[in-house]
């Protein structure tokens, strides 16, 4: 498995990596999990914070952004060179370093070849904490990680567009459901953002349950960890489906009720 992922916080980084950590759709570390594997998930985590922080610097130019994301790419090969970690990580920065100049996706496909490099790479690494290396569940994985992303994507739509100037969502999908950009910062959820939302919704829940499987061929704590991870991928569809996408107004956070009842059946094969 090579180095542990990311690097040992401060006390007051902790607190704040813990607030982060509460905010998260799914458990980033259930705390059944041992320790060892609770702390190597956390740290990766930290990292991958870190790196999103970089690219999304309110503070920063994007040619500083850029710079700082080199800085960790730096770090990355340094610390986990030839380790199951490196790529993934790296994949992160590059998808934090098209932030910095692609802001629309104007298809499906376009957003897609974007999560493989924001998203698919945190599987990747979860995995690899766990000591799972074949293709079928790395697949199976990715698809898990394209549907959180796109689900987070939904519900962040309004804070994207409105403090980045980006819009996840395929330019195709609006235009197809009369979504113009300006409605994405409106006071009020439009009937056709609405029609959106729930189109975008559905299709990463297709995405899940395509991925959901992977909790089966998984064992021991790989199993439990992973079935949070899908879990809270459900419970988000829920409570996006209960706001009946409204997400101009404040995005919908599942209930942790939620990501329980629809873990214990992951957890006794029904995926």
């Amino acid at each position: 498995m090579g180095s542990t992922p990311g690097a040992t916080a401060s006390p007051d980084s902790s607190v704040a990596l813990a607030t982060l950590e509460r905010a998260e759709n799914f458990p980033v570390a259930l705390r059944v999990l041992p320790r060892r594997y609770r702390e190597s998930l956390r740290q990766a985590y930290a990292l991958a914070r870190r790196i999103d922080e970089a690219g999304d610097d309110p503070t920063a130019s994007p040619r500083e952004r850029l710079a700082c994301l080199d800085a960790l790419e730096g770090e990355v090969r340094r610390r986990h060179g030839g380790t199951g970690y490196e790529q993934p990580f790296l994949d992160l920065i590059e998808a934090n370093r098209l932030d910095q100049s692609v802001r629309r996706y104007p298809t499906y496909d376009d957003l897609l070849d974007y999560c493989r490099l924001s998203a698919n790479p945190i599987g990747r690494i979860v995995l690899a904490i766990f000591g799972v290396d074949d293709p079928e569940t790395a697949w199976l994985s990715d698809r898990v990680c394209t549907a959180l992303q796109i689900l987070e994507h939904c519900q962040d739509v309004a804070e994207d567009r409105r403090d980045r100037d980006r819009i996840y969502l395929p330019l195709h999908d609006l235009a197809r459901f009369d979504v113009d950009e300006s409605d994405l910062e409106a006071s009020t959820t439009s009937t056709d953002v609405r029609r959106l939302g729930a189109f975008e919704v559905d299709r990463a829940e297709q995405l899940l349950d395509e991925g959901a499987v992977i909790v089966a061929r998984l064992h021991g704590w790989a199993r439990v960890a992973v079935a949070g991870y899908v879990a809270g991928g459900r419970a988000t569809v829920d409570a996006i489906r209960r706001a009946d996408f409204d997400v101009l107004a404040g995005a919908p956070r599942p209930r942790k009720s939620r990501v329980l009842l629809h873990a214990l059946p992951l957890l006794v094969g029904h995926a």
